[in-house]
C-alpha cells in the first residue's frame, strides 16, 4: 500500500472529483482513497476509466490502489456483500484493492446497543469470503479502537490488515498505534490537518509553530504529514487545488523530521488534545 493517498471525503462535485483524480494521477499518486458513504465513487471510477484508456497515459490499473469502505447502514453479511458488489460496478474495476468496514456500529442504533458487535462480526465474515474470492485484495477496519480490534481476534479467520483512524498531535493514539504495530496491523491516518483547522487560525499549535520556525523548508500541512507518516501511518490528506495535491506528495522527498521536532509535536499534554471527527470509544 502506498504511503501518501489522496483522500476524497466530503469531494462529491462529479467534474471535481474526476479533474482532481486525473490531475493526483498524472502528478504521481497511486492511492484513491474513497468509501460508500462518500457518495463519489462512481466520479472516481469514470475518471480512472478514462485514465487507462487513453492511449496517451502509461498508467493502469494494476498501478492504483483503490480503497473503499462500507458505510455503517450496510453492516450485515448479505449487505456487505451487496455493497462491495456495488462499488466494484462503481469504481468500473473487478477488484478493490483494500475495503475496510467504516464504522464498528450500525446506523440508527445507540452507542450502547448490545447487537453492535453481531452487526461486525457479520459483516467480517463477508468480508473474508470476498477476500478469498478475489473481489478485494486486502481487508480492514476503520475507527476501530483498541478493544474492537481485540474483540476480533475471537472471531477473525483472518485478521484486519489495515485499521484507519484520525491522527495528527492533537489526537496521537500511541496506545492503539503501538496494538496496531504489534499486531501487523498497517495504519492509516485520515485528518492529519485536524480537518483544516491545525493549518489554519482555528487551532494555534505552540508545538507546531515551534517546528515551523525551525522548518523553513515546510509548509504546516507538510510538517504534519511528516510528523504521521514518521510515526508509521500512512496519509491521505484531501486536495483540490494542483498546488495542494503538489505540496503534499513532495514529503516524500522532504527531509524527515528529526527526533527533537517528532518529540516536540508529540508533546502537547492530554488535556490539550482533542478530535476532529467522530471517534468510536462508546460504541458496544
Amino acid at each position: 500500500m502506498p504511503s501518501v493517498g489522496l483522500g476524497t471525503w466530503q469531494q462529491r462535485d462529479a467534474r471535481t472529483v474526476q479533474r482532481v483524480v486525473a490531475q493526483a494521477v498524472d502528478m504521481g499518486y497511486r492511492l484513491i482513497d474513497t468509501a460508500s458513504a462518500y457518495r463519489n465513487e462512481a466520479f472516481i471510477g469514470s475518471a480512472l476509466a478514462d485514465i487507462f484508456s487513453d492511449p496517451h497515459s502509461s498508467s493502469t490499473r494494476e498501478d492504483i490502489w483503490i480503497t473503499s469502505k462500507l458505510a455503517p447502514k450496510q453492516h450485515g453479511y448479505d449487505r456487505t456483500i451487496a455493497a462491495v458488489n456495488e462499488s466494484l460496478e462503481n469504481l468500473q474495476t473487478d477488484y478493490i484493492d483494500l475495503y475496510l468496514i467504516h464504522w464498528p456500529g450500525v446506523s440508527g442504533k445507540a452507542p450502547g446497543y448490545p447487537g453492535h458487535r453481531a452487526y461486525r462480526e457479520s459483516s467480517w465474515k463477508a468480508l473474508e469470503d470476498l477476500y478469498r474470492s478475489g473481489k478485494v485484495r486486502a481487508i480492514g477496519v476503520s475507527n476501530y479502537t483498541k478493544r474492537h480490534l481485540q474483540e476480533m481476534g475471537e472471531y477473525a479467520e483472518i485478521p484486519p490488515m489495515v485499521n484507519q483512524c484520525e491522527l495528527h498531535p492533537l489526537f496521537p493514539q500511541p496506545d492503539l498505534l503501538q496494538y496496531c504495530k504489534s499486531n501487523d496491523i498497517a495504519f492509516t491516518a485520515y485528518a492529519s490537518l485536524g480537518e483544516g483547522a491545525l493549518i489554519s487560525d482555528y487551532e494555534i499549535l505552540p508545538e507546531l509553530q515551534d517546528v515551523s520556525a525551525a522548518r523553513p523548508d515546510l509548509t504546516r500541512a507538510q510538517t504534519l504529514l511528516l510528523w504521521g507518516l514518521q510515526r508509521g501511518a500512512a496519509v491521505i490528506p484531501k486536495a483540490s487545488t494542483v498546488a495542494r495535491l503538489k505540496e503534499n506528495l513532495e514529503i516524500l522527498v522532504k527531509k524527515p523530521l528529526s527526533e527533537r521536532e517528532l518529540d516536540t509535536l508529540g508533546s502537547i499534554p492530554a488535556q490539550r488534545q482533542k478530535h476532529f471527527c467522530w471517534h468510536a470509544a462508546s460504541v458496544s
